[in-house]
């Protein structure tokens, strides 16, 4: 019988040659395997720094001028000082001007780590500057020079005297922001945030996999598999972040995505072998069933993941560009991994795979059985299809409403973490004190004389309209940097607020346009944070309805070509919809509205992580794929061989149930880690991409997508009006049944029939 397997797989489809192949020869797989993520970790390791994104629209022209220029750069810090209780004025209080000498004398002293420092007490110009309107704060600013690696040098040292000046002057509040202070806030909380979502993730997912399976060993497998999907996918978005941009927070999202996508394509796997072998099956024959069921389920989600997520380059901004190749990258190695070293490792495991098996479990989740409990929601279902599913419906469009009133933003430094952190402190503090300081407009001159006077009469023109304005700062400053001048203009508000965005528009469409009227041969354009950001969603706006529309499109064709139903591609979409639009109005409300703020520990900054919403959309509509395809298969399944379209439905979500209800939990669980980290884009993520499982697993698969199928009937798995014939599964359904086997399975079902009668 072996020899009889072999030869089959040798001549089957590729999928199950690769299997076939792959089991035959373990040790060179697995070796394969644990050398081409070595060669991934040492290669992403050896690429050295990213290319860097560059912001959307006019404010990207402002960055790569700047960038162009290739001078090195200098770097903005500012230390506020003022009285603890913002009870004194800064002028006149010995203790506060005292110490505002004192750290400039300090920071002087150091040779070469400023180029230049301003403080309130030098003249009448900088008092006017520097001190706050309400005059309770003083400023002390400066200037360190680059390039990178000696700006922190000298910030190291520049750092260690201001926390000497807090010390030798107790009763003033000595507090530093900028450039520098605030990057590296943000890089170690991100380099903090992924080493916890690592510690926590490996741990908790191995423990529900313990759990499902029973078995130290079978649950070691899927996370053998995904982990090692991570560190190779990390590697490979380094080198390839060598040329498509990749910010920090792809990282993290690589983590995300691989852990929950590894451990669920081989729990489906490896699941599937296991029920096999417990069948009676042989080694060689539960794998090529394997391989033809869930494993070629796993290939049909995985490649439709990936062309989902590469409707994210259709948005042509660097920020979804490197999402979607991060983790297209991740799921791809995922998906070998899979059908390739997974196979390889059962292969040579053999029973053993079960071995170390826990007390109470260990015999009970080797067994394939249907959920009585999932069986019988879904046969109240259909029995009362539009009474359950109307109220289903009702509570997930009333979940949803809150989206439409969603903001889309982008929280600055200040807002992505907590105030914990002493630079973000510091930087919230100097924003209340002096608006529009922490992330002024950036105005890029460029052309003949730019930085040789030609823009002079432009720039005091700037700054008289400036100090004329409730929304701009009259605190400029104007720098050549190469062979453009760099103009920095504080705007009003928070950075990202309606304020800051109003601010904005005033420069762009009022100010900036009179004040080089009478300029020849300059151009300009407006960039820094604020810029970048409106430029981000403007941008956004116009493209998102072609991801949108790409991506249903695709699924739309990969639903009808699996399953041969348009009616049935059709009901998974709106339902795939329905319950995104669900986990996003959740979002809204825990987020924007800032009803998780106490829970999660964070302060709401008014708005929702402007990339969240799509880049949720595209990768859910992938992962749900997940769910679909294998409930959807156990049901037409059921139905090709004869079942009435309800019991199919019954049947067909009872004996999936317990493989779905495993993956959703390792999902839920890997994407609810997010939710505890400090960013607080991770825990939009963590929270909507949960969330929106959490549906898809319960109301969606329990009660709507039952629901939609009894009542569409036959009419759910015709093609082109009359009934799809009676066949064997396809190779691409979960359950595939050998032949010789549909007497016995249908008398089974029968005397299961006649029972619940």
């Amino acid at each position: 019988m072996s020899r009889k397997a072999s030869s089959t797989t040798a001549k089957g489809p590729l999928l199950e040659r690769m299997v076939g192949w792959s089991a035959r020869h373990p040790k060179k797989v697995i070796v394969g395997w644990i050398l081409l993520v070595a060669v991934a970790v040492l290669l992403g390791d050896a690429a050295g720094s990213g290319a860097k994104t560059t912001d959307a629209g006019e404010a990207g022209r402002a960055q790569s001028m700047i960038r162009e220029q290739k001078v090195t750069s200098s770097y903005t810090e500012n230390v506020l000082i003022e009285a603890p209780g913002r009870d004194k004025p800064f002028l006149g209080s010995a203790e506060l001007e005292s110490t505002a000498k004192d750290l400039s004398d300090r920071i002087r002293a150091l040779p070469g780590a400023t180029t230049e420092i301003v403080t309130p007490l030098d003249n009448e110009r900088t008092r006017a500057v520097l001190v706050s309107e309400d005059g309770k704060s003083g400023l002390v600013s400066f200037t360190i020079p680059g390039p990178g690696a000696e700006a922190d040098k000298h910030f190291a040292k520049i750092r260690t005297e201001v926390e000497a000046v807090q010390a030798a002057h107790p009763d003033a509040r000595v507090a530093m922001a900028g450039d520098i202070s605030l990057t590296s806030a943000v890089d170690k909380a991100a380099d903090e945030d992924l080493a916890q979502a690592e510690l926590l993730s490996l741990p908790v997912t191995l423990i529900i996999l313990v759990v499902v399976f029973g078995a130290l060993i079978a649950a070691a497998v899927p996370l053998f598999l995904a982990a090692t999907a991570v560190l190779a996918g990390l590697g490979v978005l380094g080198l390839v972040g060598t040329v498509i941009p990749a910010n920090s927070t792809v990282s993290s999202v690589v983590l995300l995505i691989g852990m929950a996508v590894g451990v669920d394509y081989s729990l489906f796997y490896l699941r599937r072998e296991r029920e096999e072998r417990a069948a009676g099956r042989d080694a060689a024959e539960a794998l090529k069933i394997s391989a033809r069921t869930s494993g070629h389920a796993v290939v049909v989600s995985g490649i439709t993941v990936v062309l989902s997520l590469a409707g994210l380059f259709l948005a042509q901004i660097d920020t979804f560009n490197g999402m979607a190749i991060g983790t297209i990258i991740v799921v791809s190695l995922a998906v070998l991994g899979s059908v390739t070293v997974l196979p390889a490792m059962l292969s040579l495991l053999g029973r053993r795979v079960d071995a170390l098996r826990l007390p109470f479990l260990g015999r009970s989740r080797t067994t394939a059985t249907t959920s009585r409990g999932w069986s019988a929601i879904a046969g109240g279902v259909t029995r009362h299809p539009v009474v359950f599913g109307g109220i289903a419906l009702i509570a997930l469009v009333a979940l949803a409403l809150p989206a439409f009133g969603m903001k889309l933003s982008e929280p600055g430094q200040l807002d992505s973490l907590p105030r914990s952190i002493p630079a973000v402190d510091a930087g919230v503090r100097l924003q209340q004190a002096f608006p529009g300081g922490a992330d002024p407009a950036q105005v890029v001159v460029w052309g003949a004389g730019a930085t040789t006077g030609a823009a002079d009469q432009a720039v005091e023109e700037l700054r008289r309209q400036a100090a004329a304005s409730d929304l701009l700062g009259d605190q400029i400053s104007a720098n050549p940097v190469g062979d453009v001048l760099s103009i920095k203009v504080p705007l009003a508000g928070g950075g990202t607020d309606d304020t800051s965005v109003e601010a904005l528009r005033t420069l762009r469409e009022d100010v900036l346009p009179q004040a080089f009227a009478n300029t020849s041969g300059l151009e300009y354009a407006v960039g820094g944070r604020t810029a970048g950001l409106h430029d981000f969603a403007t941008v956004l706006e116009t493209r998102t309805i072609w991801v949108i529309g790409f991506v249903l499109v695709l699924s739309f064709i990969v639903l009808v070509i699996a399953f041969r139903a348009p009616l049935v591609a059709a009901v998974s979409m709106v339902l795939n919809l329905l319950a995104i639009g669900a986990a996003i109005g959740i979002v809204v409300l825990g987020f924007q509205n800032g009803n998780l703020a106490g829970l999660l520990g964070f302060s709401s900054f008014g708005g929702v992580v402007n990339w969240l919403p799509l880049f949720m959309f595209v990768i859910l509509f992938g992962l749900s794929m997940d769910y679909h395809v294998f409930i959807l298969s156990r049901v037409r399944e059921r139905w090709a061989r004869g079942e009435s379209a309800k019991d199919a439905v019954i049947h067909g979500v009872g004996s999936s149930a317990g493989v779905v209800t495993s993956a959703a939990v390792v999902m839920i669980a890997v994407f609810a880690i997010f939710a505890t980290l400090s960013g607080i884009e991770y825990k939009m993520l963590g929270v909507g991409m949960a969330v929106a499982i959490l549906i898809d697993a319960t109301i969606v698969r329990g009660v709507l997508l039952p629901a939609s199928l009894s009542l569409l009937g036959d009419r759910a798995w015709a093609l082109r009006g009359r009934p799809a014939p009676v066949v064997e599964p396809e190779p691409t359904t979960e359950n595939t049944i050998e032949p010789g086997e549909d007497v016995k399975v249908l008398s089974q079902v029968g005397a299961t029939e006649e029972g619940t009668r």
